[in-house]
């Protein structure tokens, strides 16, 4: 299953009468200058600081390739840089005896431990994570934990003392994972973030909304906000909510229907696992290659991946409660296989994956950037609607 960060894998008609929400991006130029700048010297996009309460901003990785916001752990609180991912449930940062197999060890982050916190109390019990790519090992421990301005004092969590080489080493630009997904799903086998925030009564429901911004736009809004939704950032006549079918702690959606420029692909009874832990698209291998089919100039590139042309107008829109969403072309088209030639051949944001049965799909930010999208522990739902 994906419970994890895909990132890393960068480079190897609608329905219910409703309007559709149709991206407008004008893509005939190919991938920006901006875009390249990104994919060719990295580097971290800091966001702007939240106006909304319980709020904290989401800084952007590269060209989008993840996203992190900044808590504090420890006494003294020291910050640390997260991964907000909804596709996982634990929180985690380095031990301060982390070891890696690279080189660097466990790279220049922030670490935690008794050395550095005096409220740091480790009790020694193993946990273990595996990713769709990389993993961790380490102990469950217990300190205090600040995050969009609300503390949970003692807060349960682990220390990884050992991380493989995807989360260690020094051009790795976050301290760990804070995963929002139900806590079904923790191998930790501890509450998440937001539902002790609920429990100690610092939010009124265990809710987390994400608006993931795009490099491109270079408007540094993204934000994560807890206990609610922040109506500044999406058009609430366009809220849709849906149940959750993951019957294990993902946040789950029924696809209504998927189109590639308005025509109905006929997949049909497909679900989405929404992930913002997760970069790109992962749809089972025919699902993959029958939209790929439809879009002109498209072509496998025999290891799972696809191949299309940097400037692409291809509009895939996928449906969800009845209100079709559409991808941005722009995030549609990923990277170029040349960095000199912007207007040539990129890599599709859409690839072949195993997820976990046949008719599951998930779906990363590649879709994820052109929706708001929030998920309520209470009522077991998801909510989705078009950006301000």
């Amino acid at each position: 299953m994906c419970d994890t960060l895909t990132f890393h894998r960068q480079l190897s008609a609608n329905e219910g009468g409703s309007d559709p929400i149709v991206a407008a991006t004008d893509n005939s130029d190919g991938v920006s200058d901006v875009e390249i700048e990104a994919l060719a010297n990295g580097g971290i996009t800091f966001a702007d600081t939240p106006a909304a309460d319980n709020s904290i901003g989401l800084d952007i990785i590269a060209n989008d390739v993840g996203y992190f916001a900044t808590i504090l752990l420890g006494t003294p609180p020291r910050e640390f840089r997260v991964i907000m991912d909804s596709g996982s449930a634990d929180l985690w940062v380095g031990a301060e005896d982390c070891d890696s197999d690279t080189a660097t060890g466990c790279g220049n982050h922030v670490f935690l431990g008794d050395i550095s916190s005096t409220t740091f109390e480790d009790s020694q019990r193993p946990f273990q994570i595996t990713y769709g790519t990389g993993a961790v090992v380490g102990t469950i421990v217990r300190d205090n934990l600040k995050l969009a301005g609300l503390s949970l004092d003692g807060h349960i969590f682990g220390v990884a003392h050992n991380e493989s080489k995807e989360f260690a080493g020094n051009d790795v630009p976050f301290d760990g994972i804070l995963g929002t997904a139900q806590s079904t799903l923790s191998n930790q086998k501890t509450p998440t973030a937001v539902e002790s925030l609920a429990q100690n009564g610092l939010i009124q429901d265990p809710i987390t909304s994400y608006k993931i911004s795009r490099l491109d736009d270079q408007k540094n809004d993204g934000v994560i906000t807890f206990g609610g939704l922040d109506e500044t950032k999406f058009d609430p006549t366009t809220l849709v909510t849906v149940d959750n079918l993951s019957r294990v702690g993902f946040w789950e959606a029924a696809m209504d229907k998927i189109t590639v420029n308005g025509a109905d692909t006929r997949l049909t009874r497909r679900t989405a696992i929404l992930d913002t832990g997760t970069t790109l698209i992962l749809a089972p291998d025919a699902d993959a290659r029958a939209l790929h089919q439809a879009i002109p100039g498209a072509r496998s590139d025999g290891q799972g991946g696809f191949i299309i042309p940097c400037t692409t107008n291809a509009t895939i829109a996928l449906t969800f409660g009845g209100r079709e969403f559409s991808i941005d072309p722009r995030d549609l088209v990923f990277a170029p296989l040349n960095l000199n030639d912007p207007t040539g051949d990129c890599f599709s944001g859409i690839t072949s994956g195993s997820i976990g049965g046949d008719n599951q799909w998930l779906v990363g930010d590649v879709f994820l950037k052109s929706a708001y999208f929030s998920h309520n522990v209470k009522t077991n739902s998801m909510s989705l609607a078009a950006l301000a």
